[in-house]
């Protein structure tokens, strides 16, 4: 059955959005309701692909591994590592901006989203759409091909969102520029990690 798509009869406005939250609703739950005919299954899944818990703790493992001594050339992959560096300033700074806008998330959202941490709470910006954006512009600037493939999965990550209910169009749009952001953070992170130690290869 899908979820309903009534409209609070009161949206709470966020005040550090202004008056463009209002708009910003309306156009969302026009999409949400235009777009009920997509799959949810095929929505579900780009929200598992999108998931923290899945973007965080695989390529952490990963880096333990290469930093094992099992590994033999004892040397770790400096792609790796900015990326989980991106993945932790990503996750610090959206935790931190919706814990500050605490925007709710569409009264329309089905009951069936999993919340991690109570800053999941909030909606604004998108998590997934900013961790979607960041590895696509992080990978792609790494030379990972092709590029487009990429920022689809990024674009459709984040436009699963408001078709599923979970978020406005402002928070996903807002996260993917968190993303391309901190995709060129960790780049500089990368660099500076490099010059400075001995267990890179870069």
């Amino acid at each position: 059955m899908p979820p309903s798509t009534t409209s609070p009869s009161a949206p709470v406005k966020p005040a550090l959005l202004g008056g463009v939250a209002g708009l910003d609703a309306a156009v969302s739950l026009r999409l949400h309701a235009l777009f009920l005919p997509v799959p949810r299954l095929l929505l579900k899944a780009l929200e598992v692909a999108g998931d923290g818990r899945i973007w965080l703790p695989v390529p952490i493992s990963l880096l333990l591994l290469s930093a094992s001594p099992a590994n033999a050339s004892g040397a770790v992959s400096p792609l790796l590592a900015g990326l989980v560096a991106g993945l932790v300033v990503d996750l610090a700074l959206v935790g931190l901006v919706k814990v500050l806008v605490r925007r709710p998330r569409p009264a329309y959202n089905a009951k069936d989203m999993y919340v991690a941490v109570a800053a999941d709470h909030w909606s604004f910006p998108s998590g997934h759409s900013s961790r979607a954006f960041l590895v696509a512009a992080f990978l792609a600037a790494g030379g990972f091909q092709p590029r487009e493939a990429l920022f689809l999965w990024a674009a459709a990550t984040s436009a699963s969102r408001v078709l599923l209910g979970r978020h406005y169009v402002l928070d996903v749009v807002a996260g993917a520029f968190l993303g391309v952001f901190e995709a060129w953070l960790s780049s500089l992170l990368l660099r500076f990690m490099c010059a400075q130690s001995t267990f890179l290869v870069c």
